[in-house]
């Protein structure tokens, strides 16, 4: 379970910095497409920190900061290299990517931030409840982590690219998605803590008290 824990957690981060490029909107909101994935992440790091510890935590959160920089390292590579006459479609390409840079830059730096603090959150609340109100814990680390993630995030990804009034609805509402999603995720995270805990007690790896 660890190891898919992991494999999520890095596949839906790559994932998020390129989804990112895209806004949508509902109604008057807009958002960026890479937060109906990317929220999660706090989800697996918070699963992953309940039952197997702090520090495995901190780990695949050094992991997926180590992917993201590999993946920008190969996205710039991509767009450099020259493109073959039957390939139509280079200045799409790197549209596309080329616009992935900048939200992997914004990604990473709030990601370090926000991941970070949300393991800090977490692992303080569980050395006061110990194995109780995993609720509470979940939610007050992703709410809080969510709103320094946003707040760095939106500001770096799309500053001078949208007006500012834009920009602070974006905030605004990309935040209260993700109040709504920490809300929602709860049996989530008690689901898979049971899956992992039952897991873990077939194999070697200690669970974290």
């Amino acid at each position: 379970m660890f190891v898919y824990l992991n494999a999520l957690f890095v596949g839906l981060l790559v994932l998020s910095n390129i989804l990112g490029v895209k806004l949508f909107s509902i109604g008057d909101f807009v958002l960026p497409a890479a937060v109906i994935v990317y929220v999660i992440t706090y989800l697996i790091t918070d699963v992953i920190g309940e039952v197997y510890g702090k520090e495995a935590a901190k780990k695949t959160v050094q992991a997926g900061f180590f992917t993201q920089i590999i993946a920008l390292i190969f996205l710039f590579i991509a767009i450099e290299l020259p493109a073959a006459p039957l390939f139509g479609n280079q200045q799409e390409f790197e549209t596309i990517l080329g616009g992935s840079l900048r939200v992997i830059l914004a990604s990473t730096l709030s990601y370090l931030a926000s991941q970070h603090f949300d393991v800090y959150i977490f692992h303080r609340l569980k050395r006061k409840h110990g194995a109780k109100k995993l609720w509470l814990r979940n939610n007050v680390s992703t709410i809080s982590s969510q709103f320094v993630d946003t707040s760095i995030f939106i500001t770096i990804a799309f500053m001078g690219t949208v007006p500012a009034t834009a920009l602070l609805s974006m905030m605004a509402t990309q935040y209260v998605f993700k109040l709504i999603v920490a809300l929602l995720d709860t049996p989530i995270t008690y689901l898979f803590v049971k899956i992992a805990r039952k897991e873990k007690e077939t194999s070697d790896l200690p669970i974290s008290a």
